[in-house]
């Protein structure tokens, strides 16, 4: 059984100094709510093997409050796909994890993070508001999943986690 945690930015601080999109950074709310999704993966049980994330500045803070406030010693990559990349190489990046791993988290995106998780249960829609967590199973290897694959097993807004 394989496990992806698709895991929206918290939300950005628009009146922060920044240079370009890129740059932008959390806001104190994009904070405290992935301090609350971080604990509620340790909580579950769900902690991820690998975590990849956007190299935007917001996706980063995001996973590094959420394993901060799990406790996760997850390693973790960046991956200019999860900013600018679209589902298929984002899938293809999937394809490519190691077997040994059992669960990843990527942090990203929208309309990515919600168009991703649609694909690979097999359509459907989803909103997906900053901080969202969506978790997603599959029966098979890494390298066999793809659109229609997966089953959607949860998925948490902060607001649920109050």
């Amino acid at each position: 059984m394989r496990t992806l945690l698709v895991l929206r930015h918290g939300k950005s601080d628009w009146d922060a100094t920044f240079g370009g999109d890129e740059q932008r950074p959390l806001a104190k709310r994009g904070k405290d709510a992935a301090k609350r999704i971080g604990t509620f993966i340790t909580e579950i049980g769900v902690t991820p093997d690998l975590a990849i994330t956007s190299p935007a500045v917001r996706a980063r803070e995001t996973l590094d409050v959420a394993r901060k406030a799990g406790q996760w010693s997850t390693p973790v990559q960046e991956n200019r796909l999860l900013y600018e990349g679209g589902i298929t190489n984002i899938i293809g990046l999937l394809r490519a994890t190691d077997a040994r791993v059992s669960t990843v988290l990527l942090a990203g995106h929208q309309p990515t993070s919600s168009n991703l998780v649609a694909s690979l249960i097999g359509g459907g829609r989803l909103r997906f508001p900053t901080a969202g967590i969506a978790c997603i199973q599959f029966t098979s290897a890494w390298q066999d999943i793809g659109p229609n694959t997966g089953e959607l097993r949860w998925f948490v807004i902060p607001k649920m986690l109050e």
